[in-house]
C-alpha cells in the first residue's frame, strides 16, 4: 500500500527533521521518502491544513476486556480504538476471564492482534488469576512476549508477595507496575474524602489509601533495587513522595491519566457514574500539582486506563456503578484542552518515546528507510466528542458532548493503515 503524507510538520524532538515541513512517501509499510513536493499517483494522500506528524503513541494501561467480557470490549476493538486515539501500541492489562497469568494466554493475545492497526503488548499477572495469594509463572510470561507484570486493576495488597514479585522479575530486569491503592482503607469509597463526599454524603476514598501504597512500594523497590511503576496517580502527595525516590536513586517511573489532569471531585455533583474511576478524582489542587509535576518532568508519561463498561453496569445509582472510563479516543483532545500551556513537543514527547523508554522498548526512527510508526494529527483543531468518535464497543465517556482540542488524522503501523473518519 502506497500512502503519501503531504505538507506535514515533523514532530519528533530527538530527529534533525524535527519541526521542518515535508512530504513523506510511505509504501508497504516502509518510509521510503521524505523531501519536499513528492507525487505518487498510486498513493493514498493524506493532506489538510495544519498536519503534524509524530513517532506512533504509545499507552501503558487499556483494558480490552478479552477473553471473558467481549461485551465491552474485545482485542479487535480495542485495537480500532487504540488507533482512532493515535496510539499505534498499547499495553493491555490482565483483569481478564480467565486472567493473563499463564504463558497460554500471552500468546492467546500475540496472535489474535499481529497484524493489527496498534500493536498489543500484553502485561501479564503478578498472581495466579489475580488472586493476590501465589505469584503466577512470570518467567515463562516474559519469554512468550509479556511486557511487564501487574495485577491491574486489582492492586496488589500484601507487602511480603510484592517483595517477592520484584525480586523474582529482577532476574530479567522487569518492570511492575502498581495502581496505587490501600483496599482495606478505601474499600467501601465512591470518591475522593473530602468536602465534596461530604456535602454528597457519600463515603470517602482517603489520599492517604494511595499515598501508604506508594511508601510502602517505594521501601520495598530500593530494598530489591528492582524497578516499579506507578499509574494512575492522583495527589499531591503523592507526586512529591516519588520525586524524592527519584532524588534518591529509587528505579520508580509514574503515569497519571488525562482524567486526573482535567476534572476534579466537585463535578460529582452531577452524579455521572462515568465518573466513578479509582483511584477517583481528587481536588483542584490535587490537578494543579499533577500538572505541574507533568510540565516538570516528575510524571513519566501518560495512561489512559481505558476501562470500558457496558451501558448497564453504569446506568444505575452511583452507589452500584462499575469503576471506569474509556479513554483511548479522546486522550489527546482531552490533555490539549485541559493542558494549553504543555508545549506540543513535551506532549508528544509523553506519548510517544517516554513510554518507550519506561518500558525498554525500541524508539520508532522517523527516517527514510525505516519502517512507518506514525500518527498523524491536528494539534490546533478544536471539535466536539461525540459517541461518532468512539472505536470501542462502550461508550462510557464523561467527555461526550465536551470541546476538545486536537485530533487525531491517522495512524501507520508498519504495513497497517488506520484512516479516522
Amino acid at each position: 500500500m502506497h500512502i503519501l503524507l503531504k505538507n506535514v510538520k515533523i514532530t519528533a524532538p530527538s530527529s534533525p527533521l524535527h519541526g521542518q515541513q515535508k512530504d513523506i512517501s510511505i509504501q508497504n509499510g516502509i518510509i521510503q521518502q521524505i523531501a519536499d513536493h513528492l507525487e505518487d499517483p498510486y498513493a493514498t494522500v493524506i493532506a489538510g491544513d495544519n498536519l503534524h506528524v509524530s513517532a506512533g503513541w504509545m499507552d501503558i494501561f487499556s483494558h480490552f476486556c478479552d477473553p471473558g467480557q467481549e461485551h465491552k470490549e474485545d482485542l479487535y476493538s480495542g485495537v480500532k480504538a487504540a488507533a482512532t486515539g493515535g496510539f499505534t501500541t498499547v499495553m493491555i492489562v490482565p483483569n481478564t476471564q480467565p486472567a493473563l497469568h499463564t504463558k497460554p494466554q500471552i500468546e492467546y493475545v500475540l496472535s489474535t492482534t499481529r497484524h493489527a492497526a496498534a500493536t498489543v503488548l500484553p502485561i501479564g499477572a503478578v498472581t495466579k488469576n489475580l488472586e493476590g495469594s501465589g505469584l503466577a509463572e512470570m518467567y515463562e510470561m516474559h519469554h512468550a512476549g509479556a511486557i511487564a507484570f501487574s495485577d491491574g486493576l486489582k492492586p496488589l495488597q500484601s507487602p511480603g508477595l510484592m517483595l517477592k514479585a520484584l525480586q523474582y522479575i529482577k532476574a530479567f530486569d522487569g518492570t511492575l507496575l502498581q495502581v496505587p491503592d490501600d483496599q482495606s482503607i478505601s474499600a467501601h469509597g465512591l470518591m475522593n474524602e473530602g468536602v465534596a463526599s461530604t456535602r454528597l454524603g457519600m463515603p470517602g476514598k482517603p489520599a492517604i489509601a494511595e499515598e501508604l501504597i506508594i511508601q510502602r512500594d517505594l521501601r520495598l523497590a530500593k530494598y530489591t533495587d528492582s524497578r516499579i511503576h506507578f499509574t494512575g496517580i492522583s495527589t499531591r502527595r503523592s507526586v512529591d513522595l516519588i520525586a524524592a525516590a527519584k532524588a534518591e536513586g529509587i528505579k520508580v517511573t509514574c503515569s497519571v491519566t488525562p482524567y486526573h489532569l482535567s476534572l476534579t471531585d466537585e463535578q460529582l455533583f452531577s452524579y455521572d457514574t462515568h465518573l466513578k474511576v479509582n483511584p477517583p478524582l481528587r481536588t483542584a489542587d490535587d490537578v494543579q500539582a499533577l500538572q505541574e509535576a507533568l510540565q516538570a518532568g516528575i510524571i513519566d508519561c501518560i495512561a489512559t486506563h481505558h476501562q470500558p463498561q457496558d451501558w448497564d453496569a453504569k446506568q444505575v445509582e452511583f452507589e452500584y456503578a462499575k469503576y471506569g472510563m474509556i479513554g483511548l479516543e479522546s486522550a489527546f483532545g482531552v490533555l490539549r484542552q485541559y493542558l494549553p500551556n504543555l508545549p506540543i513537543d513535551q506532549l508528544i514527547t509523553l506519548l510517544s518515546a517516554q513510554p518507550r523508554k519506561v518500558f525498554g522498548l525500541p524508539q520508532p526512527a522517523l527516517m527514510e528507510g525505516a519502517a512507518a510508526n506514525l500518527t498523524v494529527f491536528n494539534p490546533d483543531i478544536n471539535w466536539e466528542f461525540t459517541t461518532a468518535h468512539i472505536a470501542s464497543r462502550s461508550k462510557n465517556s464523561p467527555y461526550i458532548g465536551s470541546q476538545l482540542k486536537g485530533k487525531v488524522i491517522a495512524t501507520v503501523n508498519g504495513p497497517i493503515f488506520h484512516l479516522n473518519s
